[in-house]
């Protein structure tokens, strides 16, 4: 997995690369009980604090992305959620709130927004398809 950070983008590294790894396991691009990168060499390797890599793969884990085992690595988990299809949706509504108010400054409209959210989940599920019919 190749993570890419923008240090000059305002947004916390750790929450980029929480981001990168959850659009990688939306798309297919990362398997269920594929491993991630240890947390030092990928602190190394992305010029980064260990406890950055660390925050993230704990933001992970407390999210249900991934599960760390002992001894052995932080995997990406089952997409089986523990939570019921309405606490999934109050939590998805918060983000797209974001979107939203984001869309309001860009003064994106209505329907260019719509359009926008739908091309995104073709293009996730192109992305998948192509990850598992390589």
């Amino acid at each position: 997995m190749q993570f890419q950070l923008n240090f000059k983008s305002g947004k916390p590294v750790y929450l980029q690369l929480v981001d990168q790894v959850k659009a990688a396991a939306a798309s297919g691009a990362v398997r269920a009980g594929e491993l991630l990168p240890s947390i030092r060499p990928l602190a190394e390797r992305l010029r980064v604090n260990r406890n950055t890599v660390a925050k993230a793969y704990a933001e992970l884990e407390s999210q249900r992305v991934i599960e760390t085992v002992a001894g052995k690595g932080c995997f990406i988990r089952e997409t089986s959620s523990p939570f019921r299809k309405d606490a999934r949706l109050k939590l998805l509504a918060e983000e797209v709130d974001q979107a939203v108010v984001q869309a309001h400054h860009l003064q994106v409209s209505k329907d260019d927004f719509l359009r926008l959210a739908e091309d995104r989940f073709d293009a996730f599920a192109q992305k998948r398809t192509r990850a598992e019919n390589p």
